[in-house]
């Protein structure tokens, strides 16, 4: 088969958790099965760590599909154009985003349909966009994969899919989360927190992300806090202005709140592995990928009782609602001052991680293709 993937999401330093997935399983896709030719469809010329074995095709197309207009120029112009001149025999969309003028067989991989859920977490401009065009991509892609039995299930139910034409892909852990060794965490918390623990958030800093809850939560949190606890944010401010800057103003403790922006996996490895718990109280998911790094660094969990996280966490987690702040403080005071129930939260997520790899969700996704190309035959 000559297959054609939507690559433009793979940028190096810049990877997100869609980013991330379609790098992890292509990676592992095009080295499994040389027999196939792999043409990447880039918008911007690559990094050479992308193209993964001799069976990938680089090409750079325009332009930039960095906003809705590029978006439609990019997919409906530019990737309609590229499936047809390298004679491609199956599409595939690791971000979603597909063609709606092609003909060619095409798995889109839906993460989630957040937007549709709380269309005013994004502008204006990208809300309207993807209202518009998903369920259009949805109803018109031969097959969909997504991440989460409980974003299948979403998708079923808001864009009237049958459930038999979706797969669901999890995702994976990337190999720098472990549990490193306790003089290691002894001088990452001397390096970013002067010795402190400290709760650590992992993620972009969205509204969905549920930030300004989080800052509330903590500076309650610190009331009666008497061991030094900070909370480290590691993410890049995509979206700060408005209540999440409003709540952090607000902070009497703000002092205690360190932030990270973009951290290398590398480094972010240590921090994660040193941290005393993550808190990832998203307001919605279709995975939550922090969550499972979190069980590979063996750090004890904190996350949403909503959407995906309940399946992704199991029983290896502390839940809140999001919404609850008084619910966010209780389980931070709980994890906190239980060494034993942290020992045992860790003890359980190393069980509940088994379930999840990035060798098995690049297998799942290559079943897909298999699926999506029988449609020629």
């Amino acid at each position: 088969m000559r297959i054609g993937v939507n690559t433009r999401l793979f940028l190096s330093n810049k990877l997100d958790g869609i980013g991330w997935f379609g790098v992890e399983t292509m990676k592992r896709i095009t080295r499994n099965h040389p027999e196939h030719e792999f043409f990447f469809f880039f918008d911007r010329k690559p990094d050479p760590e992308f193209i993964f074995s001799n069976n990938v095709t680089p090409i750079v197309l325009n332009p930039q599909a960095r906003h809705p207009i590029l978006w439609f120029l990019f997919f409906e112009c530019s990737i309609t154009r590229a499936l047809k001149k390298h004679n491609i025999d199956l599409f595939l969309s690791p971000d979603g985003w597909i063609s709606l003028r092609t003909k060619v067989p095409t798995l889109t991989v839906i993460h989630d349909l957040n937007f549709e859920h709380y269309p005013n977490f994004l502008a204006k401009s990208h809300q309207m966009y993807m209202k518009y065009f998903f369920h259009r991509f949805a109803q018109h892609a031969t097959r969909i994969a997504t991440v989460s039995e409980f974003s299948k299930q979403d998708i079923v139910k808001t864009y009237g899919i049958a459930p038999s034409k979706i797969d669901v892909v999890f995702n994976g852990s990337h190999s720098n989360y472990f549990p490193y060794p306790e003089e290691v965490k002894r001088s990452t918390r001397e390096k970013y927190c002067n010795g402190s623990p400290y709760f650590i958030f992992i993620g972009t800093i969205i509204m969905r992300k549920n930030l300004a809850n989080l800052f509330r939560a903590f500076d309650i949190f610190k009331e009666t806090d008497k061991q030094g606890i900070k909370l480290v944010v590691v993410g890049s401010k995509k979206w700060w202005k408005g209540e999440i800057e409003n709540a952090y103003n607000d902070m009497k403790h703000k002092d205690e709140v360190i932030f990270m922006g973009r951290v290398a996996p590398e480094e972010l490895g240590k921090m994660l592995s040193s941290a005393l718990a993550l808190t990832y109280v998203s307001f919605f998911e279709g995975f939550g990928i922090p969550i499972l790094e979190s069980f590979y660094a063996e750090t004890p969990v904190i996350t949403s009782k909503t959407t995906s996280m309940p399946e992704v966490a199991g029983d290896a987690a502390l839940f809140a609602d999001p919404f609850s702040i008084d619910e966010i403080v209780s389980t931070m005071k709980e994890i906190s001052t239980n060494k034993e129930l942290r020992e045992q939260l860790v003890e359980k997520g190393k069980i509940q991680r088994e379930k999840f790899s990035w060798d098995l969700s690049a297998e799942k996704l290559w079943n897909s293709i298999l699926e999506t190309s029988k449609s020629k035959e």
